[in-house]
């Protein structure tokens, strides 16, 4: 079985490791457009910060493609996809057969049509490419405008803030984390920024980066006339699923890669994982794209595994982001937002604005579907499991939940059960 991965990200390393679970001896090429291995990318804005080194970067050792026998293809993009003919063409101007393909292209920085926005100056913060050159745009450049308010944005203006460059930020959204948060915890997010010395501007958008004649950026001009001045610019309004490759190539595509339970997409012998597979969502129950780390990793394992033969299946993701700000420490888990849509709900908030700590809760049919803490997340793990194995809540339960204490002494019975003395299995005396 010859196995062809498109993309070096942590659904790759995930799939290399599903793959080899089943399949010793099965031949691997990772084709990735990137020159690097792969690395940690939630890093990036470490290594920004200065508060790394590169040597820290790599998600796995050298060694870890020479034992799992997978041959590399760096700095090298996959420029088509031929389904018939069971091959992709490289930008090298080579085609390489697969059986089968897994497509692991995660996603591109979104850019506004942003006047001025087109010259030199103007950055984004997704890879360790853009890392580097951040690092080198630190060392001259006094203020930085960051435009989005989402986490790459706070982690790109935290990590030149502490490189001593001074930062505002700017969102359209009425708070920062816009979708992992509510406007209580993204107000407590602000004001920590703010005390640090990081400026906020929510509400309102950037609309035009002006340069003086040499080109050159002077600064941003934003809807409620403000005007700060700076010498760069990054954006970070969001990264697109990267799926014009399958598109091309006649795959169902939706906001991302279309995908079954066992991460197959359209085509029987091509499969999708990481942020460009449009996937399982435990919550909601319908298949979405959702962008983060754990989720990633998981989907390219369990790819491996179904691209082997193997009936394995996907259980579906869990939107969550867990990040410190200036010691003020954030956990956010599925639904946290919940529109009309998603049908009746009940929430539960909880604000301590001078000890800075907010708890909420989303129930919906007598389950937790959600929940936000921010400065005091101890709680964090014992919720996320009332969430993802969906526990049905008495009132007695609930109440506790809401007071902020959870604990496994809360779990039903017949859950450790199936767990420790399944159905079938021999009981001793």
């Amino acid at each position: 079985m010859k196995y062809v991965i498109v993309g070096n990200g942590v659904s790759s390393v995930g799939a290399i490791e599903g793959i080899r679970k089943v399949d010793k001896d099965g031949e691997i090429l990772v084709v990735s457009e990137e020159a690097t291995p792969t690395y940690g990318r939630p890093l990036i804005s470490y290594l920004l910060a200065g508060k790394i080194g590169p040597e820290r970067m790599p998600l796995r050792p050298a060694s870890f493609y020479d034992k799992n026998n997978v041959t590399m293809r760096l700095g090298d993009k996959v420029t088509a996809i031929d389904p018939k003919a069971k091959t992709v063409t490289c930008a090298s101007g080579e085609t390489v057969s697969y059986d089968k393909l897994l497509l692991a292209t995660g996603g591109v920085p979104f850019s506004p049509p942003l006047p001025g926005k087109d010259g030199p100056g103007v950055y984004s913060f997704t890879t360790l490419v853009h890392a580097n050159t951040l690092i080198d745009v630190a060392k001259t450049c006094k203020n930085v405008v960051v435009v989005g308010g989402g986490l790459i944005g706070l982690k790109a203006a935290e990590a030149l803030h502490d490189r001593g460059v001074k930062v505002a930020i700017v969102e359209l959204a009425p708070r920062v984390l816009s979708a992992a948060f509510d406007d209580k915890a993204g107000n407590l997010v602000s004001k920590r920024l703010a005390e640090v010395g990081i400026a906020v501007h929510c509400s309102t958008q950037a609309t035009e980066i002006k340069r003086d004649a040499s080109g050159a950026i002077t600064g941003v001009t934003l809807k409620d006339g403000a005007f700060l001045p700076c010498q760069a610019v990054v954006i970070a309004i969001g990264v697109v699923p990267a799926y014009d490759l399958a598109k091309a190539a006649g795959i169902k595509v939706d906001r991302g890669i279309l995908v079954d339970k066992s991460l197959r997409t359209s085509d029987p012998d091509v499969f999708a994982a990481g942020d460009v597979a449009q996937a399982g969502d435990m919550i909601q129950g319908i298949n979405r794209v959702v962008p983060i780390w754990p989720n990633a990793f998981n989907q390219g394992f369990h790819a491996g595994k179904s691209m082997t033969g193997t009936d394995d299946i996907y259980s579906g993701g869990l939107a969550m982001n867990s990040i410190a700000f200036y010691g003020l420490p954030t956990v956010s888990v599925g639904m946290v937002n919940p529109t009309p849509a998603d049908g009746e709900v009940e929430l539960s908030e909880t604000l301590d604005e001078e000890r800075q700590t907010y708890r909420k809760l989303v129930f919906k049919d007598n389950r937790l579907v959600g929940y936000v803490l921010v400065g005091d997340i101890d709680t964090a793990g014992l919720y996320s499991g009332f969430i993802r194995f969906k526990f049905v809540l008495d009132e007695d339960v609930k109440a506790k939940l809401i007071k902020g204490q959870p604990s496994i002494l809360q779990w039903p019975q017949d859950f450790f059960d199936e767990q420790f003395n399944p159905v079938g299995a021999k009981e001793t005396v």
